[in-house]
């Protein structure tokens, strides 16, 4: 903190010893010294010129630097098919977005140690030219059409529906963690209905729907097989979250009221990633991206990505919430002191 501090001051000292500098230049042209101010124009424009170049080259050198020292951390390894999708329009952008803005750079800096002001020098009037416009409008034109096309196209197959044999996982996001709920044996997620919801029932599970008898809630980790679709239905229950998967590449919003999806194939298991990164503790993590609250840090969810067998083995040794709760199911919707909510919206679709 010392250090930091001594180096602020010394920061500080020379702003103000520049500001003073250049008091007195403006002082100077108030007395009416103009050679003195065009000198100390002169100079000035010439130190600047110079610091212009300067900055290129030194912002180039640590632009270059934290690029390369960020890389493995930027690029995380994929393990998905739709990641390989997403990497290539990300880089693809990156790539022509970066050139651009090297050019630009370059001629802008450049230029402004070029055309330093001279007193011999006098600027070339060139106020128009249509065919210029037309070409510096175009081009970008075309090109910002094509990306967005491409992101168009990637974003629509990752959203479209999953295929038929998908596993269906559903994922809710609260403050401050996530619940996760598999189908059974029949396949079939059971109806929810947020006026369910109650401090044994988070999902808001209807048990009078015969496909609810057999859901799966809150495995501590949520496990999804190698090599196959994984779709994921995705809501939320107070505010906006954020299912984050970077090693999958994929994103989406959990929004209150809006229930939302993506599908994916998974392509390393959990044990294959240990190996390629060399890391024995490696796990695949589903993380919140959405500002949520004061407990945000907390919401993370471990993600395994067994080989097929093992996933139908995973899954088959885990009870339902039924065969957990079998009194609160047993009892429910009779107007039990637990849930008035059950009983009230069933009267009011007089059922």
């Amino acid at each position: 903190m010392i250090t930091i501090a001594i180096v602020l001051s010394i920061l500080l000292l020379l702003v103000v010893l520049f500001l003073m500098f250049r008091i007195g230049t403006l002082a100077s042209i108030f007395r009416g010294s103009s050679e003195r101010a065009a000198g100390t124009t002169k100079t000035s424009n010439t130190v600047n010129s110079m610091l212009m170049l300067l900055f290129l080259i030194l912002g180039g050198i640590a632009f270059a630097w934290s690029f390369s020292a960020s890389w493995d951390e930027m690029n995380q390894p994929l393990a998905s098919v739709h990641g390989e999708w997403t990497d290539s329009l990300f880089w693809t952008t990156m790539i022509i977005i970066g050139i651009v803005f090297v050019i630009t750079q370059i001629l802008l800096f450049w230029y402004s140690y070029k055309y330093q002001h001279k007193d011999e020098k006098r600027a070339y009037y060139y106020p128009h030219n249509n065919k210029i416009e037309v070409i510096w409008t175009m081009i970008p034109a075309v090109v910002m059409a094509i990306l967005v096309f491409a992101g168009w196209k990637t974003w629509s197959t990752i959203t479209s529906a999953a295929p038929a044999d998908a596993v269906v996982v559903e994922v809710m996001g609260k403050q401050f963690n996530w619940m996760v709920r598999y189908p059974g044996a029949d396949g079939k997620l059971g109806v929810t209905k947020t006026s369910l919801i109650d401090a044994t029932n988070e999902f808001g599970i209807d048990f009078t729907d015969p496909n609810s008898k057999d859901d799966i809630v809150n495995p501590l980790e949520l496990h999804i097989p190698k090599g196959k679709p994984v779709l994921f239905k995705i809501r939320s229950r107070d505010v906006i979250h954020s299912v984050f998967l970077p090693h999958f590449r994929q994103k989406m919003d959990a929004v209150p009221g809006m229930p939302t999806k993506f599908w994916f194939i998974p392509t390393k298991t959990t044990a294959e990633m240990q190996s390629e990164t060399g890391n024995a503790e490696f796990k695949y993590e589903l993380a919140c991206t959405e500002i949520c609250g004061r407990g945000h840090f907390a919401m993370r969810y471990v993600v395994v990505v067994d080989e097929p067998e093992d996933y139908e083995k995973w899954l088959a040794d885990q009870k339902s919430f039924a065969s957990q709760n079998p009194d609160f199911v047993a009892n429910f919707g009779k107007g039990t002191a637990n849930q008035p909510a059950a009983t009230t919206e069933a009267a009011a679709e007089g059922k």
